[in-house]
């Protein structure tokens, strides 16, 4: 028998797009799958929603709201699946996304080989999402991924990966004390355990952008903030296991840097630790200036008056851009069509 892939959903208030991406879970063409959705205390009808798929073999549990990490981990310890997929409750999949991977993975006979895919991301029409290759978009070694995304700013979706059961028992659980970035920190200690990665391209998955409502989304929020940093400070623990060059480490001085506005000043603490992370590295952290879109602001109302305008008024653009795309989405009978 083909081997068993186990496809993991954890949910949270997603009845809104739960069933389209269990359908494109559905219609993998790879037969040989299971479906297990988490639903982590939902306050809407995401488990009315996701239960309609049951016949069609997708197991439904629930539990009380943990967070993302911990319904991963409780989907986890259902499967049985000798590949495992992962998958947030509004992604979707190409029909033959995991077909493409798994030729890839019996042609290349190695458990511990990392496989990745294209994405693409999209707000409500799937079939006008964008796929903008990175350097990353490439067959690299673990520490050479891990350098280019610290370095660049670069980010892989976690649905793009393709992991054996053997990689994901030597990663570990997910970190259920990260409140954000926790998909980063987890998916470097696959990395670290694997043998490398292997980019599929014809493989693709849809990623929806969903703006300040991601998990993602840091805000003004204190315990993301320090979570983001503690993520950092994993990352860069887990390159310099791999690799302690100067460029590694010259790659997480950059990694430091370009996440400095995100805490810069409103957290001194934080930076003052960034530096300290920096200076260790032989590096040395800039503080972070307005554009002068803002600084105007800074100058008549404060610094912290010019953050929250920073991050309000792309946030109100990007608002009307996700409206404008509901309305296209909803003429077309909600149909993304990818």
């Amino acid at each position: 028998m083909k081997p068993l892939v186990s496809i993991l959903i954890p949910a949270y208030n997603a009845e809104e797009w739960i069933a389209e991406t269990l359908q494109s879970a559905v219609s993998q063409t790879w037969e040989n799958k299971e479906i297990i959705v988490v639903d982590d205390g939902s306050k809407d009808k995401t488990f009315d929603a996701a239960q309609k798929f049951s016949s069609q073999g997708v197991r439904v549990v629930k539990q009380e709201n943990r967070g993302a990490a911990a319904a991963r981990n409780k989907a986890l310890s259902l499967c049985g699946g000798s590949y495992i997929q992962w998958l947030d409750a509004d992604d979707l999949l190409s029909p033959d996304k995991i077909s493409r991977q798994m030729a890839v993975a019996q042609d290349r006979q190695d458990n511990r080989l990392l496989l990745s895919c294209a994405w693409g991301g999209f707000m409500y029409r799937s079939n006008r999402a964008t796929f903008n290759p990175t350097p990353l978009w490439n067959n690299l070694t673990p520490a050479e991924w891990l350098i280019r995304k610290l370095a660049q700013n670069l980010y892989m979706q976690p649905a793009t990966w393709l992991v054996s059961r053997e990689l994901t028992e030597a990663a570990g659980w997910w970190n259920t004390e990260l409140k954000v970035d926790d998909d980063g920190e987890y998916f470097c200690r696959v990395l670290l355990q694997s043998s490398g990665v292997e980019f599929v391209p014809v493989a693709k998955v849809y990623y929806r952008a969903s703006g300040s409502g991601s998990l993602s989304y840091i805000g003004l929020s204190d315990a993301k903030m320090a979570s983001q940093l503690e993520s950092m400070r994993l990352h860069i623990a887990y390159l310099r296991s791999m690799e302690d060059s100067d460029r590694a480490r010259a790659a997480c001085v950059q990694f430091l840097q370009n996440w400095i506005p995100f805490i810069y000043p409103n957290r001194p603490d934080l930076v003052k630790e960034s530096e300290r992370m920096a200076a260790e590295l032989g590096g040395k952290l800039e503080m972070p200036t307005l554009s002068w879109k803002y600084s105007w602001i800074k100058t008549i109302l404060g610094w912290n008056t010019a953050r929250r305008a920073q991050l309000f008024l792309p946030r109100t653009k990007w608002s009307v851009i996700r409206f404008m795309d509901k309305a296209l989405y909803r003429l077309g009978d909600g149909k993304g069509n990818m």
